[in-house]
């Protein structure tokens, strides 16, 4: 049932501004990620991974909110372009472990100026960046308690 009669109006929709947002943070990325020839989502496996060296397929997909499914293509791409090697853990044969690679590694100290980059891009403050960090992290965060 709806409210309002303009309910369906796009401007009125939170939705529709963060998928629009998204797809354009992404493409700023692009230029920046191809200089290193990463893709986003290699991009982001690769930070959790600097973060947190040797983690498990399901420990990167629960940090990437990422799906078996989607990650273990993901991770064999980037096994074959040498970033990352992949290795079933001696104490449970079920569970595949993941580390970087020497060239991996060496990935973090080139790509440690793309943010920077991206907020002068974006044209926002430090403080607007956290602020919209902030909420969006809310979001998430009330989703996923909601899918528990």
């Amino acid at each position: 049932m709806m409210k309002h009669k303009d309910d369906l109006i796009l401007s009125h929709q939170a939705c529709f501004p963060l998928y629009a947002l998204s797809r354009e943070i992404t493409t700023i990325y692009r230029p920046l990620l191809d200089a290193l020839h990463i893709t986003y989502p290699q991009y982001l496996v690769l930070m959790v991974l600097w973060e947190n060296e040797g983690q498990t397929v399901n420990q990167i997909g629960e940090r990437l909110r990422l799906d078996s499914g989607t990650l273990t293509p993901l991770l064999k791409r980037m096994e074959l372009k040498k970033m990352i090697t992949r290795k079933r853990k001696e104490s449970d044969e079920r569970s595949v472990e993941i580390h970087l690679s020497p060239s991996g590694k060496a990935l973090k100290k080139e790509a440690a100026k793309v943010p920077a980059q991206m907020v002068e891009a974006l044209g926002i403050s430090d403080e607007e960046v956290n602020q919209l960090k902030r909420i969006a992290n809310k979001i998430l965060d009330k989703i996923k308690d909601r899918g528990n």
